[in-house]
């Protein structure tokens, strides 16, 4: 039998992001690490007719090839030959490649402390956020949901967004993150760019957490993130799109004041 074929991904060839335009959405996580890493990448949401290629990986008659299943949504990467999907995922192979994973000898496991750090931050300051919009189905409007989605917010400001800065807010505190504002090794890791967007939708509730005082090394974070010089440009350019639709959404009657709850 012959042996199995190997990806093929040459380091030379550039990153290739496929993303709806027009939403930031989960595909923002995967460009932040992009542009924090320098790479050279393109993005469907930039170029013209770029959702032809979204509607082609998600049509039901995609089969995949000989060497990738069909992915199953947004955002999706290519590089080279190899073709993967899920956020998480895709931070978890650029995050080597893009220096955004301590690399120290005594450090071995952080590939897989990193990925844990990161994938919490998906679940309540993405996925979560995403639900208190849409708490019944995905495919029916806000409007339509829009009582239970009032109450999913209100939960969500009073208990779940409280429960995750909390635990941020210790990790930092712990020996584990070392020097600096970052979550882990001392230094920033694509971990620390997952926490993005929240402030947008829930503003009322971020400003009364930031004033608390019970996170301030959540929000020290999250202002040295946007400082790195990188972000930073990639920020103020046309490249970075508005938040409005997708998981990070801004309504009015939902942004509780944690006081008045």
């Amino acid at each position: 039998m012959s042996a199995p074929k190997r990806q093929q991904s040459s380091e030379d060839v550039p990153y290739e992001l496929i993303y709806w335009p027009s939403i930031p959405g989960r595909g923002e996580h995967i460009r932040l690490a992009l542009e924090e890493g320098g790479a050279t990448y393109t993005d469907t949401a930039q170029i013209e007719k770029g959702i032809d290629e979204v509607t082609a990986q998600v049509d039901p008659s995609n089969i995949g090839d000989d060497l990738n299943p069909p992915p199953f949504a947004p955002p999706i990467l290519r590089h080279g030959d190899l073709l993967i999907y899920q956020t998480s995922n895709i931070l978890l192979y650029l995050g080597p490649r893009l220096g955004l994973v301590p690399e120290d000898e005594g450090r071995p496991d952080a590939p897989y402390k990193v990925n844990e750090l990161a994938l919490t931050a998906l679940d309540g300051l993405s996925n979560e956020v995403h639900d208190c919009h849409h708490p019944i189905a995905s495919g029916l409007y806000y409007e339509d949901q829009k009582n239970e989605a009032k109450r999913r917010s209100k939960d969500f400001v009073e208990n779940r967004l409280p429960k995750f800065l909390g635990y941020f807010e210790r990790v930092l505190q712990g020996k584990a993150s070392g020097e600096g504002p970052w979550l882990y090794g001392g230094q920033l890791t694509y971990a620390d760019l997952c926490i993005d967007g929240t402030k947008f939708a829930f503003r009322k509730a971020m400003s009364a957490a930031e004033k608390s005082g019970k996170y301030v090394h959540i929000f020290r974070l999250y202002s040295a993130v946007k400082e790195r010089p990188r972000i930073k440009d990639y920020l103020a350019s046309k490249r970075r799109q508005d938040y409005s639709l997708g998981i990070y959404r801004y309504y009015e009657e939902l942004d509780f004041n944690p006081e008045s709850i």
